[in-house]
């Protein structure tokens, strides 16, 4: 049994974000590609990206980090200066992104919109405070706390799932 996030309709309200911003060359920080979450927040933003007309989304990897968004976020910018617009696969590594933008003279979000995924304490603290997508992890703990009780007090209960909807958080960069 599990409980998750509709991980793809997520990515595809930061599309729409971004779209609707204005923004021309959007690109992505994926997360490390051999976990699910980093796949199908990737696949998932290219295909509501593909919806939109923009077939081709460039992106690189990161691994969850704020480290590792500064990092992907310099390979991003010396590959394609031109982005406008920015989905991070999660809000450490948005923040990092940040760090780098504002040391590379980018205003955000008049240069570039930047929208992360989780609705962390990182999208808050972030300066500007991070526009993210929320993944309603309090009540998905809830969940998955009520299903373990009911797997021992069932055993026998088939496994279950159950999917969280997103949410777009809106705040000042994007």
């Amino acid at each position: 049994s599990y409980v998750d996030v509709a991980r793809r309709d997520g990515t595809a309200l930061a599309a729409d974000r971004l779209i609707a911003a204005g923004c021309g060359h959007i690109a992505t920080i994926a997360g490390p590609l051999d976990t699910p979450a980093g796949q199908e927040r990737l696949l998932g933003f290219q295909d509501a990206m593909a919806r939109h007309g923009s077939p081709y989304v460039p992106s690189t990897e990161g691994d969850f980090t704020r480290q590792g968004g500064e990092q992907a976020m310099a390979r991003l910018l010396a590959e394609h200066p031109d982005t406008d617009g920015l989905f991070v696969a999660n809000d450490l590594m948005a923040a990092g992104a940040v760090t780098v933008l504002r040391e590379h003279g980018r205003r955000i979000p008049e240069d570039i919109a930047v929208i992360g995924f989780d609705d962390s304490t990182a999208a808050r603290d972030c300066r500007p405070p991070l526009t993210t997508i929320r993944q309603p992890v309090e009540d998905m703990a809830a969940e998955m706390a009520r299903m373990v009780l009911a797997q021992i007090d069932q055993p026998d209960q088939p496994p279950a799932s159950v999917i969280f909807e997103p949410s777009l958080v809106i705040r000042d960069s994007a």
